[in-house]
């Protein structure tokens, strides 16, 4: 959108009337010719591999952001697992102990990075 002068205001307030168009999903203005194609590729219903149902315009968003099944690595050891997985992993994974090489002490694995201020 942009100023339009005041000279040409009327012509072009005719020419968008014949040719323009706004989207009745999302009030973007859109050329008539391309209207129903708009529609049809940015809000289609789709259905997310997790089931959720959304507007096509919206799933690169999910997917990336809010899908369970979205990719997530885990703190502990970088294994790649879906996001509604993390969390019982990470407990789990956490919850190893590998041996200290300065006090020889087993520490959890979810406490290594702390340990070092504590070592001794």
């Amino acid at each position: 959108k942009k100023d339009v002068p005041v000279a040409n205001f009327i012509m072009h307030e005719i020419h968008c009337s014949r040719n323009i168009e706004v989207c009745q999903f999302c009030g973007e203005s859109v050329p008539k010719a391309e209207l129903k194609n708009h529609i049809e590729s940015e809000h289609v219903q789709v259905t997310c591999k997790c089931g959720m149902k959304m507007e096509k315009s919206l799933l690169k968003d999910h997917e990336a952001c809010r899908c369970p099944l979205r990719p997530a690595l885990c703190q502990y050891c970088d294994i790649q697992l879906t996001f509604n997985k993390l969390q019982d992993h990470e407990i789990y994974c956490g919850a190893r102990t590998e041996r200290c090489g300065g006090c020889g002490r087993n520490v959890m694995v979810r406490d290594l990075t702390e340990h070092p201020l504590v070592c001794g």
